[in-house]
Protein backbone atom coordinates (compact mmCIF):
# COMPACT_ATOMS: atom_id res chain seq x y z
CA UNK A 1 0.00 0.00 0.00
CA UNK A 2 1.30 3.25 -0.90
CA UNK A 3 1.42 6.23 0.97
CA UNK A 4 -0.84 7.88 -1.07
CA UNK A 5 -3.47 4.99 -0.10
CA UNK A 6 -3.09 5.60 3.57
CA UNK A 7 -3.46 8.95 3.07
CA UNK A 8 -6.82 8.66 1.22
CA UNK A 9 -7.72 6.03 4.26
CA UNK A 10 -7.28 8.55 6.67
CA UNK A 11 -9.57 11.48 4.91
CA UNK A 12 -11.98 9.09 4.80
CA UNK A 13 -12.01 8.52 8.17
CA UNK A 14 -12.15 12.68 8.83
CA UNK A 15 -14.71 12.41 6.61
CA UNK A 16 -17.18 9.93 8.66
CA UNK A 17 -15.75 11.89 11.58
CA UNK A 18 -17.28 15.16 10.61
CA UNK A 19 -20.41 13.79 8.72
CA UNK A 20 -20.85 12.12 12.69
CA UNK A 21 -20.54 15.17 14.41
CA UNK A 22 -22.43 16.64 12.21
CA UNK A 23 -25.38 13.98 12.45
CA UNK A 24 -25.39 14.45 16.16
CA UNK A 25 -25.77 18.00 16.46
CA UNK A 26 -28.34 17.78 13.71
CA UNK A 27 -30.11 15.55 15.94
CA UNK A 28 -30.00 17.47 19.02
CA UNK A 29 -31.80 20.29 16.98
CA UNK A 30 -34.19 18.31 15.82
CA UNK A 31 -34.97 17.15 19.64
CA UNK A 32 -34.94 20.27 20.64
CA UNK A 33 -37.75 21.59 17.94
CA UNK A 34 -39.46 18.81 18.59
CA UNK A 35 -39.74 19.21 22.05
CA UNK A 36 -40.61 22.98 21.56
CA UNK A 37 -43.54 22.08 19.27
CA UNK A 38 -45.14 20.13 21.55
CA UNK A 39 -44.77 22.60 24.48
CA UNK A 40 -46.89 25.03 21.99
CA UNK A 41 -49.65 22.66 21.57
CA UNK A 42 -52.59 22.72 24.49
CA UNK A 43 -53.85 18.94 23.30
CA UNK A 44 -51.20 15.77 23.24
CA UNK A 45 -53.92 14.48 20.52
CA UNK A 46 -54.18 17.81 18.44
CA UNK A 47 -49.77 17.37 18.29
CA UNK A 48 -50.17 14.08 16.79
CA UNK A 49 -52.72 14.49 14.37
CA UNK A 50 -50.77 17.77 13.01
CA UNK A 51 -47.10 15.92 13.11
CA UNK A 52 -45.33 15.64 9.93
CA UNK A 53 -42.59 13.07 9.66
CA UNK A 54 -39.15 14.04 9.62
CA UNK A 55 -35.63 12.79 10.85
CA UNK A 56 -36.51 11.13 13.92
CA UNK A 57 -33.77 12.79 16.33
CA UNK A 58 -32.75 9.28 18.20
CA UNK A 59 -31.84 7.99 14.88
CA UNK A 60 -29.57 10.77 13.89
CA UNK A 61 -27.40 10.78 16.83
CA UNK A 62 -27.26 6.99 16.71
CA UNK A 63 -26.14 7.43 12.97
CA UNK A 64 -23.58 10.11 13.79
CA UNK A 65 -22.16 8.24 16.86
CA UNK A 66 -21.80 4.84 14.27
CA UNK A 67 -20.32 7.36 11.60
CA UNK A 68 -17.79 8.62 14.65
CA UNK A 69 -16.58 5.32 15.61
CA UNK A 70 -16.39 3.65 11.75
CA UNK A 71 -13.90 7.21 11.08
CA UNK A 72 -12.10 6.50 14.09
CA UNK A 73 -10.94 3.27 12.94
CA UNK A 74 -10.39 4.16 9.52
CA UNK A 75 -8.29 7.04 10.69
CA UNK A 76 -6.28 4.81 13.32
CA UNK A 77 -5.98 1.85 10.10
CA UNK A 78 -4.81 4.44 7.97
CA UNK A 79 -2.12 5.55 10.57
CA UNK A 80 -0.80 2.26 11.46
CA UNK A 81 -0.87 1.29 7.57
CA UNK A 82 1.31 5.08 7.40
CA UNK A 83 3.68 3.92 10.14
CA UNK A 84 4.51 0.28 9.19
CA UNK A 85 4.65 0.75 5.62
Amino acid sequence: MSPGDTIILMAAGGGFIILGILGILWGRREEKRLFEALSQKYDLREFSLDHTEGPQPGALRIGGWIAIILGLFLLIIGVILRFVL
